[in-house]
Parts: C-alpha cells; structure tokens; sequence
C-alpha cells in the first residue's frame, strides 16, 4: 500500500518490511513520515483527508469500520433519510394522493425492499468516498488506529495484520457512539439504538421513544407513518430543548396531530426484556409520584451520544479528556500535545456531521499555514420530519438569557402561494434581529423544506446581514424561500406583503 523509500534518520531501524510483533505480521513504514494521518473515516475525517490532499500534503486515513463514511453514513444521517422519505411516500400515497385526484388502491409497504433501496444508497455513497480517496491521493487503510507513540498510530488491520504509520499531524475524528440506559444494554432486536432502529425487518405495533430529540423524532416519525404506534419518553417537560421554545411547542402539535404520543416531564426507573421479547418499561414524574408499568414490543433509546475516545492511546502521549470523555482542544482546535488535533464529535459543540466537515477543513487549513477557521454561530440544526425543522443562531430564549433587545419577524407557510398551492402550510419562518442595528441574532423554520431553506439564513449569519438585507433581496415568486423575505420584512419594518 505504501512505497517503500531509503532513509537515514531516527527511523532507520525500523524501517524492515516486516517483522513478527504479538505473533502477527506487522508492516512499518516510517520514512518519509505523512504531513496528516486521520484516525476516523466519517464526515469530519474523510473530509479533512480530501482537504488535506488538495492542499498538496501526504495525507492517510485510518477507519475500523471497513466503509468511510462514519455513524453519519453507514448507519445515520443518509440511511434515516432514505427511510424517511420512503415512508413520506408511502402515507402521502396512503392518505394525500386522493385530494389530487391521483387513485391507488391497496396501497402496502414492503420493509425489505425499503431496507434494500436504503441499503443501496448507503453502499453507492461510501464507494463514492473510496474514489474521491483515489482521486486525490488520499492513502486509506482499514482498521483500528491507536496512537502509541509522538507521531506514531499502530494500526489493527482488519485482515489481521499491524502497521506502522508515523506522520507529523495525526487529527483525531472517531466520532461517537449512542448511550444506552445503564440498567438495559442494546441488543438490536427489542432494545434499539439508533442502528437497530434503521434495520428493523417488520413495522412493530407499538415503540416507546426514549428521549425527545433529533434522532428519536426522526425514527419515530418513520416507523408512526408505517403504522406502529409510537410513545416518546422524556424527562424534560418539552421536546426537543435546544430549538426556541414557541417552534418547539409548534412542532409538538404537529407530530401529535400526526399520531405520535408523548409523555414528558416522565423518568424512565427501570427496563427489562420479558418473556415474549417485549420490553417492559417502569416510568415515574420527573417530579416524583405514582409509577406506572408500560408494556411495547421495541424500545428505541435515544438519550444522547457520547464521544468515541476510548482505546486511542489519547492518556498515553498526554492528550486531555474533559468529565464528558471528550478531547480538550483550543480555539484552533489543538490538543495540548504538539502535532494532535481533534475535531467533530469527540470534541465539544453540537454533535453535527456539517460541524465536523467544517473543523475538518479548519485544521488542515492551519496545517497548511493557512488561516483556518469555523463560525460557530452560523452551524445550522435540522430535523427531517415533515414538516421539517430547521435553525441557526440564537433562540428567543438565548437572547433573553443574554439580555439583548432584539425584535420578531414572523411569518406563516399559510400566507406563502407555494405552500398553500402544495397543501403544505403548516409553520412559520421566524427571524429574531436586534432591536436597534436590525442585525439578524437567530432564524429558525417549521415547514416545508425548511433544511433547504435555512442555507440562506446562514450566509446571512455568516456574512453580518441585517433583516433589511434580506428583505431588501429578491426572492423567486413562487417559493417557500419568499417566506424568508417576508419574516425579514416583518423584523425590519413591522409589516409584511402577504400578511
């Protein structure tokens, strides 16, 4: 995989090709050493490797799973996607096709087939990375990397063999992994994470949802649309806490309205499996109070993720770990160890693939000698229910806490041509700006195609724009996107066209 090339420096004894290390071939190669080795192949990893390349460095990445492309990839982000627009399809055909005069009888859902599309696409687009690895000169090698010495990772190949890698700059990417609840470990079968949730063969009758946030909603909005009904379980008296508070209680209604049930302000206090491989779950208020038993075939539990950073050799050479297990980094995203790096989920910040990506880029960028940089105020959050749910910025909340005048600019999909034309006009568009420089603080979207539209909120962001700005800017008549401009027009002058 790696060329061979004489040397004379500190790396000359081990330079043989191969020697016997624990009983197995290991393979060494140490001059000349790589500019970056990435341990971790997902969105922030590949990303930086590419990156890194193009910017005429020898760059290696390292990935244990046998496919790049990450949690995000393989078993996330793009495999949610495809079951969720699967199962739109399927109730719109079910329920929304009639009112266009489009008949279909007896509608049904083949989970296998769904499965196998979701599959397809998966295995398309991780091939797709392996040959932008190629195009650019990215060296890949499979399997487990572990730092064990300054510029040194021992990689576990997935054919059973070790290498040596050393390199001036090893960036850390690995990720994270779910959280289970700590009286009932995942099996995949009855007791979901979020993988066993994207892999189910046969829609259940009923799933309880612990925790109400991205990835819960998204798979329960997935599996309430093929006919399971679906319970959400939260300790916390709202879902979804990190959205402002009026969209939060919006798309509450919404997803209520479309079957889901929820129990908040509820402590999950044990869980077991029971003699038929339901699972048996024990709940109480979060405030105390009477307990009740609940009784469902799976359990999906999505209380958080935490950050993949064990194994890696990190307490060996010195890197810092904060209570959380994640690396310490500084503002440039450096460990406190010369030449280590960390970036994406195993690092503090919103666990995002597109926050990772950015990080990636900054560090190699800097690597380089060049400026790198991540604007931690322009990442935006979106979730892929339908409607969908979108944001960047500050909350009305956030901006209360901080105790800035800022003023709102809403507007309503219903007023919006394009949404009422599509009979999508359920949300809003909602810009908060400041009350004096109309300076945009927040823009968050509860509607059709909200993820597409928040693009445009962000180059705001990104560039300093004011409302006027954005309401000053033509729009395309007719789009959901002029629901934007109106918001904006609402912040700026206190009035919009169309409502």
């Amino acid at each position: 995989m790696f060329s061979t090339i004489k040397h004379t420096n500190k790396f000359v004894q081990q330079a043989a090709a191969l020697r016997s290390f624990n009983n197995q071939q290991v393979r060494w190669y140490s001059t000349p050493t790589h500019d970056v080795a990435v341990i971790g192949g997902g969105p922030g990893g590949y990303v930086a490797a590419i990156k890194a390349a193009q910017l005429g460095l020898k760059t290696i990445c390292i990935e244990k799973r046998g496919t790049l492309g990450g949690t995000c990839l393989n078993v996330g982000c793009i495999p949610s996607k495809a079951l969720l627009h699967a199962s739109h399809m399927y109730h719109s055909a079910s329920h929304d096709f009639k009112k266009w005069g489009i008949s279909v009888d007896n509608v049904q859902m083949d989970v296998g087939t769904m499965m196998k599309k979701k599959e397809t696409a998966v295995t398309g687009l991780t091939k797709g990375i392996e040959l932008l690895f190629k195009k650019n000169g990215v060296t890949y090698v499979k399997g487990h990397g572990k730092i064990t010495a300054s510029q040194e990772i021992t990689v576990d190949t997935l054919d059973g063999k070790q290498e040596k890698v050393f390199a001036k700059n090893i960036v850390i990417a690995t990720g994270s992994e779910p959280t289970p609840l700590p009286f009932l470990p995942f099996d995949e079968q009855s007791v979901l994470s979020s993988t066993g949730a994207l892999s189910l063969t046969q829609v259940p009758k009923k799933m309880f949802i612990i925790g109400a946030g991205v990835i819960g909603l998204e798979m329960g909005s997935v599996w309430s649309r093929l006919g399971t009904e679906v319970v959400v379980v939260e300790y916390l008296d709202r879902i979804t806490p990190f959205l402002d508070a009026e969209v939060g209680k919006t798309f509450q209604k919404v997803l209520e309205k479309q079957g889901m049930k929820f129990m908040l302000g509820t402590k999950v206090v044990s869980a077991e499996k029971n003699a038929n491989g339901h699972v048996t779950l024990t709940v109480e208020p979060a405030k105390g109070g009477e307990k009740k038993v609940l009784d469902a075939e799976v359990m999906l539990v999505s209380i958080g993720r935490k950050p993949y950073t064990e194994n890696l050799g990190l307490e060996s050479v010195g890197v810092k770990k904060d209570e959380r297990g994640r690396i310490i980094v500084d503002d440039h995203l450096r460990t406190g160890v010369e030449g280590i790096w960390g970036i994406g989920d195993v690092i503090t910040g919103p666990m995002l693939a597109h926050k990772a990506e950015e990080e990636g880029i900054a560090v190699v960028e800097t690597i380089a000698g060049k400026k790198g940089h991540v604007n931690y105020n322009a990442i935006p959050s979106v979730i892929y229910t339908n409607p969908e749910v979108a944001n960047v910025g500050l909350s009305e909340e956030e901006l209360k806490q901080k105790g800035i005048a800022y003023k709102v600019g809403k507007f309503p999909f219903m007023a919006n041509s394009r949404a009422r034309t599509n009979d999508e006009a359920e949300g809003f568009v909602k810009v908060l700006a400041d009350k004096e420089t109309d300076k945009v603080y927040g823009i968050h979207i509860i509607g059709p195609n909200a993820g597409e539209q928040i693009a445009e909120a962000v180059l705001a962001l990104e560039y300093g724009a004011s409302a006027e700005d954005i309401a000053r800017t033509c729009h395309a008549h007719p789009t959901l996107s002029e629901a934007v401009k109106e918001a904006a027009l609402m912040a700026s002058e206190g009035k919009a066209i169309h409502c």
